[in-house]
């Protein structure tokens, strides 16, 4: 993930930190020391988030290792100031397994709350139902309380939270999986209306943020899914763009504007003559015609192009790949020669005609794909 940095690896997995994560820990620590002249308190405020994050980070180890047992990597968990994020390639195969992967989420805190209670006889504020009187309860406290809370929420029965995808994975044991989800999503979009009503109700901004949080997380799911669906068994070359243009290395950018202006193809893969894969993406090419104008040469500003894909494989790993890697497109290949480029807005153009001519698959789609997020 952008604008983050590696901590490490646990279990084979990288961790990453946002960088507004340190800016929030640095506050925390500002905000304690003048709130209470004392720089110990402060920097409780700040171990107390760190602590924190620590299990989320577990949460999220729950996710990505019970997924490794079902043969689903896990790309890396990032921390955000606003929760983790594991990414997970795709989703289990099978509902059972991915129902498992849900809850070892959630499980984790759980197991949290059961060792900081039961064995070290930690109790969970006095003041919980008062917000402002929970900064000054005890540190373990704090943290018995996080937990209960990030188990609790998580399990709410909406995407994205581990609820939605457990709620999702038992209606698959009994329905097509994307009709599953559909389901799911509404049911996830109704509870974020009744949140935003009481958010407006009862003053409360945070339901709100919620609200709109679960409603896109929602409908973000959905959209894939049934994107899955309507793709199914439609093999790259039905999407990809067959009349294309090349480039040599030693063009111009000024040739290769050109092209760009004179025609809908935005990204050309370039001709190096040493069996170099590369490709000059729109972005590099407006890069360099502002830094270095039109006569620079095409070979200063292309990349290295991503692995082919067969125009007889199927679309929706195409599909995967494209998001996974973040490349504007791939290069389609028969028999190990190029004979098209497959880009997000071919796909997109396709899924037009498609659902204009009905072709919108059965709903049977299998959970299988690009990067999932937990």
């Amino acid at each position: 993930m952008s604008w983050s940095w590696k901590l490490g690896r646990v279990a084979g997995i990288p961790i990453y930190v946002h960088w507004t994560f340190v800016i929030l820990i640095a506050w925390l620590v500002a905000a304690g020391a003048m709130a209470n002249q004392s720089l110990a308190r402060g920097l409780e405020q700040g171990g107390f988030v760190l602590a924190l994050f620590a299990c989320v980070v577990l949460h999220e180890l729950g996710h990505a290792l019970t997924a490794r047992r079902f043969g689903v990597p896990t790309t890396d968990i990032t921390l955000l100031p606003i929760g983790g994020v594991a990414r997970l390639q795709r989703i289990p195969d099978k509902p059972g397994q991915e129902l498992l992967v849900a809850l070892a989420g959630p499980a984790v805190n759980v197991v949290i709350v059961a060792v900081l209670a039961g064995v070290f006889g930690v109790r969970l504020p006095s003041t919980a139902a008062d917000t402002g009187q929970i900064l000054h309860a005890g540190f373990w406290s704090k943290i018995l309380l996080v937990n209960v809370f990030l188990a609790a929420f998580n399990m709410l029965p909406a995407f994205p939270m581990d609820g939605g995808r457990v709620l999702r994975a038992l209606l698959a044991m009994k329905l097509p999986y994307a009709r599953a989800t559909r389901m799911a999503a509404s049911i996830g979009q109704l509870m974020a209306i009744a949140f935003g009503l009481f958010g407006l109700s009862s003053g409360a901004p945070m339901l709100l943020f919620i609200a709109l949080f679960v409603w896109i997380g929602a409908e973000a799911e959905a959209v894939q899914v049934a994107e899955r669906a309507a793709l199914k068994d439609v093999p790259v070359g039905e999407a990809m763009l067959t009349n294309f243009l090349t480039l040599r290395a030693d063009d111009t950018l000024g040739h290769a504007a050109d092209l760009l202006l004179a025609g809908a193809q935005q990204d050309f893969p370039v001709e190096d003559g040493e069996g170099g894969d590369l490709v000059l993406t729109r972005a590099s090419l407006m890069s360099g015609l502002a830094s270095r104008g039109p006569e620079a040469p095409v070979r200063e500003f292309a990349a290295a192009a991503a692995a082919p894909v067969e125009a007889d494989g199927p679309l929706v790993a195409a599909v995967g790949l494209l998001r996974e890697q973040g490349v504007p497109c791939l290069r389609v290949t028969r028999q190990g020669r190029v004979v098209g480029l497959l880009t997000l807005e071919n796909v997109g153009e396709l899924l037009m005609v498609r659902e204009a001519l009905g072709k919108v698959g059965d709903g049977s789609v299998a959970p299988a794909g690009g990067e999932r997020v937990y």
